[in-house]
């Protein structure tokens, strides 16, 4: 197999491979095409470029290890996807006693989730700045699972596959988080304060 060969190998192709031959050139491959990807949902979990760099490495070592456990049910990006947010989740549980300040909330990300909900119109009227901000305020899991659907815009089915689930749990993940976010948003505006 020639280089240009393995450029053009599905990421699908490149895993089967890798495994079956614990190849840690054609991992190179992977690597280059989805370090950024997952250094920018590191760094939304981290408390500077140093710690996300940190995670970055942690996750390309982790998968390496754990290829073997990607069945093909889903996209590979979006296996690497949920895989990614799972270790910062658990990054983050375990450095609690951190202040992490999460900068991967886009406000565009944001606004879908204002747009998807239409049974919770609340959603509507939130200020993005605040809605950001309150982000913050939910379980690590909570903000995932927001994030995988509003800002990769990862569908139900993919959402149930990438973090092994059925399709109602999604649902009702998603429909807990987003009220949990609603709550926390209206405490801080009723109760005055800045966010």
């Amino acid at each position: 197999m020639t280089p240009t060969d393995v450029h053009t190998l599905t990421d699908e192709a490149l895993v089967e491979a890798i495994v079956k031959n614990n190849n840690t050139l054609l991992f190179e491959v992977l690597y280059d095409r989805y370090s950024s990807m997952v250094y920018n949902k590191c760094y939304g979990f981290a408390n500077g470029v140093d710690e996300a760099k940190d995670l970055t490495q942690d996750v390309f070592l982790r998968v390496f290890v754990k290829l073997g456990s990607f069945k093909g049910k889903s996209k590979f990006s979006t296996w690497l996807y949920a895989f990614t947010y799972n270790h910062c989740v658990n990054y983050v549980t375990r450095n609690t006693a951190k202040k992490i300040e999460k900068k991967s909330v886009s406000s565009d990300s944001i606004e879908n989730i204002g747009e998807d909900v239409d049974s919770t119109r609340e959603f509507q009227n939130m200020r993005v700045e605040k809605l950001k901000k309150v982000m913050e305020l939910i379980s690590p899991d909570e903000k995932m699972i927001l994030l995988l659907k509003y800002e990769d815009n990862l569908t139900i089915k993919e959402l149930s596959e990438a973090l092994d689930i059925g399709e109602s749990a999604v649902k009702m993940r998603l429909k807990r988080a987003k009220e949990k976010l609603v709550q926390k948003y209206d405490n801080y505006t009723k109760n005055g304060q800045s966010i």
